[in-house]
């Protein structure tokens, strides 16, 4: 394998790390604003007792996702040298702006969020945790809308192969960002309520935190049942807007090889075995003119074929088909999952059926596994460009990059991972098996002072004593 390869799967490994944790902390911080709301409200200390819970799950996953963000940045330099010196003029600031803006903010209030209840006043403490939650969603602005440049570039001139930027807001507002940028805070969000939703499904089948599952659950199958149906709507607007400016990643998402006859329209491929040599799907299970009507809405609508360009100029098929039927395959489960448990909960039976509460614990990681599979149809599908249509990824390497030292790095990331990560995500089990248990924390006072209390209340002292 030469460093072109093996320098595409460490930055694919490192990413599928990291994306984990950021979508799941962008839904969790809102989370957390909800339950403190919740408690300020009614003063009910279930509620309390809930945010303290997620506290601890929240400092634990933003972490890893600041650690394995960092290690990203350093392969620019390194691996992709070209791509930063070319492309730095534009993606340098769009980067720098998610620190200055994002970064600093959830890092000013974080520490506040953790550690300082019953040391601030409630409101303050409440203003805190919306900061922080804001902070995530600002983040993924800047992120999606650098990556969105790189799908559909506008706003720039070109000059000696150097990118500089002519429309700063035609570079964030580029045509893709505001689909992608509604279509990844969706998927955030819906990936953790399905883990919120999980969680209590398995308290409830196992006969523990009864009240704490039942409330965790109720708020879990309301939004899905919002969020989920919004989801699908924006994806499909997020899909025509891909055909209009990627029309060759369309192509491949569908294994959509040459146009069929005029009137016959593109049929949906339930199942295929691409088959990149020969230019054809083996074992073909398709639905005829379903695909035109998801596709271009008209029974006999087209879209460009794969065979519209050379295959120099298409990404790889499989990867792209097969990850897209598994985030839409999982999309629809959620679907059925979520509105099945909306009435379930509307006709008073979701907490005595079996089938649902089996449904939500199974599903619990699914948001991620969909995450995934539509991050590497993004990716993957915009091949072989790292800047579409004008800078390739083979020619945006590192000039003097020796495999030897690539692969070095990336066995040296996967057992880095496997440790941390691994002592990560086994500290979070521990964490969801323990569950939501009573706390009696400091009190907020009028100045903001600490009444006496038990020592390790809070959700701050909480995560000192695990560690």
């Amino acid at each position: 394998m030469d460093a072109l390869l093996l320098s595409r799967i460490q930055f694919g490994f490192v990413i599928s790390f990291h994306i984990l944790f950021p979508a799941f902390t962008i839904g969790l911080a809102s989370w957390l604003a909800f339950l403190e709301w919740r408690w300020l409200r009614t003063r009910d200390t279930l509620w309390r007792d809930l945010y303290f819970f997620w506290t601890k799950i929240f400092a634990v996953s933003f972490g890893m996702g600041v650690v394995s963000g960092i290690v990203m940045s350093f392969q620019f330099g390194t691996n992709w040298a070209t791509l930063s010196e070319q492309a730095g003029n534009i993606l340098g600031p769009l980067l720098s702006y998610e620190v200055l803006t994002a970064f600093f903010l959830e890092a000013t209030f974080l520490g506040v969020m953790l550690f300082g209840w019953g040391r601030v006043k409630e409101n303050m403490h409440f203003f805190a945790t919306c900061m922080v939650a804001l902070g995530t969603l600002i983040s993924t602005f800047w992120i999606i809308s650098a990556n969105s440049w790189m799908q559909t570039p506008t706003g720039y001139t070109l000059v000696d192969g150097v990118f500089s930027p002519a429309s700063w807001w035609d570079i964030i507002f580029n045509p893709s960002f505001p689909l992608r940028l509604a279509h990844m805070v969706l998927a955030a969000f819906i990936t953790t309520c399905f883990v919120i939703g999980g969680v209590s499904a398995a308290y409830l089948r196992r006969g523990e935190h009864v009240e704490a599952g039942r409330r965790m659950l109720k708020a879990a199958v309301i939004f899905a049942a919002i969020t989920v149906p919004t989801q699908v709507f924006v994806g499909d607007l997020h899909g025509l807007n891909v055909r209009e400016h990627q029309p060759t990643k369309v192509a491949a998402m569908e294994a959509h090889w040459e146009h069929k006859p005029k009137g016959e329209g593109v049929p949906l491929v339930l199942f295929a075995v691409p088959n990149e040599k020969e230019e054809r799907n083996d074992y073909e299970v398709a639905i005829p003119r379903l695909g035109s009507v998801i596709l271009t809405h008209t029974l006999d609508g087209e879209i460009a074929p794969l065979k519209a360009v050379p295959a120099s100029e298409r990404p790889p098929v499989k990867p792209v088909f097969y990850a897209f039927r598994v985030m839409i395959g999982l999309g629809v489960l959620m679907l059925l999952l979520a509105l099945a448990s909306a009435w379930a909960l509307w006709r008073d039976r979701l907490y005595q059926s079996r089938l649902l509460l089996f449904g939500w614990h199974t599903m619990m990681l699914s948001g991620f596994v969909a995450l995934l599979a539509g991050w590497y149809v993004t990716e993957i599908g915009r091949q072989p460009y790292v800047i579409y249509g004008l800078l390739r990824t083979a020619d945006a390497v590192s000039p003097i990059l020796a495999a030897a030292s690539v692969m070095t790095s990336l066995i040296v990331y996967a057992v880095v991972y496997a440790i941390v990560f691994g002592a990560g995500i086994w500290y979070l089990r521990k964490l969801i098996v323990k569950g939501p248990l009573p706390h009696e924390p400091p009190q907020h006072t009028e100045h903001g002072e600490k009444t006496p209390a038990r020592p390790l209340s809070a959700a701050g002292d909480n995560l000192e004593e695990g560690a």
